[in-house]
Formats: structure tokens, C-alpha cells, sequence
């Protein structure tokens, strides 16, 4: 069987370590042949490949991003698109394809699956809200990165007796402000899932200046006041509908400075979270959505993607994982209040 792999979306700690995966056992175990598709959904589109064998993958697992790039191209708003897409896949003699991305990329592969094109997906979004999966790959590795920066901003917060406002990665879910906030000991945490208060959360900031210590606020980049005023960088949509976020982390920062008197500061750390080399809890992660994958193609187990429950890993219809996606419930949120302002 001749096998194509891509990846899609935003770029990944741990989509190198299931290519790797994918690649070593479907070539060891079952004798399959690789073709890798570049850039997305632009791969398949436009017939853009790159050799895919033993020799490709290897040293890659601890690697950050992605060997095959990455884009987000929706072949559904290309006129001719999915017909495009399945001559390529022909043409190149591909029997099946391993789809690896998150809400979009699956989005995609779910609909294509539903049109004939034989397809298994691999869940993957540091935002970790795609539903039917307990956890995402990449989702460690970006807590670890912003908990580590709310860690060093502590210190330069206390010396200058300023707040720090640190504004993360979550467009409609705020897991990584969650996790992050929580492990960081930070003293206010915003979600998307909850508009907030800014005079409760200038309250919380001047009761920690009070106990002499600096606040530390966590916001993710989908929080929005209780006015509903979103604070965005631009108005630009991507191919998927998505409007560019940013700017609440600024915002609020001037907010609290003007209603508390003391200076305020922002700190973006954007595309940093998804960067990097992987950690130990991703690595084996990918590795075993990877294993999984070809075992659902090599068995004609089409449709399906993989996801974790507990600490197995099982397959589920596509469907399940871009259905609806996965937010933060407010008993989560409730637990982390009890810190907030102290």
C-alpha cells in the first residue's frame, strides 16, 4: 500500500515524532511505501511531495515542527478543489492518507473521508480542544513553555512592583491559560469560556500589591471583557474564517494601570509555546497516535481518528473530534478562583 502523510494547521511540538512513527512501523511491520505531501492540504492540492522513508525520519522525534511544512489551505473554498485532490492522490498512487492537525485540518479530512478518499486523522493542537480525546500532543509542551515564562516574570514583577500581564495562546478554550496559570501560581486567570470583570480583576491585582507580592494575570487571546469589546489585531480572516488575535493582553494591562496606579506591563508569548523541541510526555504521545494510525490503515479502518482515553489509545470517528470543540468547564475554572488575588 502506497500511503500519504501530511500536516496541517499551526505547527506542533511532536508532529515530527508521529511522522516518525507512522513511517518506521508502517515500513517494518507491514512493508507499506510513504509519500510525503508538503504544506498542508496545499500538498495534495497542487501535488507538492517529498520522499518519506527509514532515512527521512530518523533523528526527528525530539525535533520541533514539522519535516512536511504546514499551511492553512481549506481545499473546499478552491474552486475544483476536492477533484484537484483526488486526480493528485491517483496520480501519485496513494491509497490512503494519515491527516495530521487539529480542528481545520480534520475538519477537512472528515468531509474528504465522506467523499470517497480514504482517510485516518491524528489529533494535534497545543489548544488541546478537540473533543473525544482526553489530551492533544503539543499541549504539554506549550503549559511547560508558558509556565516556565510566568516562573522568570515573578521575580522582575516583584523588583519592579509592576503587574504582568502574560497573554497565551487559546482562541475558544483556555486550557493552556488554565494549566499554565495554575502550575505558575499566577494570581488572576481569563478565559474565553468566561468573560470577565475588569474591576474584579483590578480588585484581585490591588489585593495582592496589599500582601506586598506582585500579581501575575494570565490571559488567554479569546478572553473578553464583560462588555463584549473583543480586542484584536486585525480584522483579517484565514481561509478557515478565523479572525487574528491579539491585543487583550495590551489592553487589559492599560486597564489595570489606570484603575490601580500601578504600572502594568504585557508580555505576548505567542508563537513561542509552539516552538521548541517536545516534551518527554508529547514525544511518547505522537509516538503512539503514530503506531495507532497505521494500524487503523493497514487495516482499512478508514474514518477514524486517534485519541486518548485514560492511558489507552483508541479510534474514533472523525466526527467526534471536530464535532464541537473542547472547552473549559467552570467547575475547572472554580478550582482555580480559590487563588485569584491571593
Amino acid at each position: 500500500m502506497r500511503i500519504g502523510v501530511l500536516t496541517g494547521g499551526g505547527d506542533c511540538p511532536g508532529l515530527n515524532a508521529v511522522i516518525r512513527a507512522v513511517v518506521r512501523k508502517g515500513v517494518t511491520a507491514y512493508g507499506h511505501e510513504f509519500v510525503g505531501f508538503r504544506d498542508g492540504w496545499k500538498g495534495p492540492l497542487e501535488g507538492l511531495t517529498k520522499p518519506l522513508g527509514i532515512a527521512e525520519v530518523r533523528g526527528i522525534l525530539p525535533r520541533g515542527g514539522t519535516i512536511l511544512g504546514s499551511s492553512r489551505t481549506n481545499p473546499f473554498k478552491i474552486e475544483g478543489g476536492v477533484e484537484k485532490i483526488k486526480a493528485n492522490l491517483a496520480e501519485q498512487g496513494v491509497d490512503a492518507l494519515v491527516a495530521i492537525g487539529g480542528e481545520d485540518t480534520l475538519g477537512v479530512a472528515t468531509k474528504l473521508n465522506d467523499l470517497g478518499v480514504n482517510v485516518v486523522g491524528v489529533p494535534k493542537t497545543i489548544d488541546n480542544d478537540l473533543n473525544a480525546t482526553d489530551f492533544t500532543f503539543g499541549f504539554d509542551t506549550a503549559v511547560n513553555i508558558a509556565m516556565e515564562a510566568i516562573d522568570r516574570l515573578h521575580t522582575t514583577a516583584e523588583s519592579h512592583h509592576r503587574t504582568l500581564v502574560v497573554e497565551v495562546m487559546g482562541r475558544h478554550a483556555g486550557w493552556i491559560a488554565l494549566h499554565a496559570g495554575l502550575a505558575g501560581g499566577a494570581n488572576v486567570i481569563l478565559l474565553p469560556e468566561r468573560k470577565f470583570d475588569v474591576e474584579q480583576v483590578a480588585t484581585y491585582v490591588t489585593k495582592r500589591f496589599q500582601v506586598e507580592y506582585a500579581p501575575i494575570v494570565v490571559v488567554a487571546e479569546g478572553a473578553q471583557p464583560l462588555d463584549g469589546q473583543m480586542a484584536l489585531a486585525s480584522q483579517e480572516l484565514d481561509s478557515f474564517g478565523h479572525v487574528r488575535l491579539g491585543g487583550i493582553g495590551q489592553w487589559l494591562a492599560q486597564q489595570l494601570e489606570e484603575k490601580t496606579g500601578k504600572e502594568a506591563r504585557t508580555v505576548v508569548l505567542g508563537h513561542i509555546q509552539r516552538g521548541g523541541t517536545p516534551t518527554a510526555f508529547d514525544r511518547v504521545l505522537s509516538t503512539r497516535f503514530g503506531l495507532q494510525a497505521i494500524d487503523a490503515v493497514h487495516e482499512g479502518d478508514f474514518g477514524k481518528m486517534m485519541a486518548l482515553r485514560g492511558t489507552d489509545i483508541v479510534r474514533v470517528p472523525l466526527i467526534e473530534g471536530t464535532g464541537e470543540l473542547k472547552t473549559v468547564p467552570l467547575s475547572r475554572y472554580e478550582e482555580a478562583e480559590v487563588f485569584f488575588g491571593n
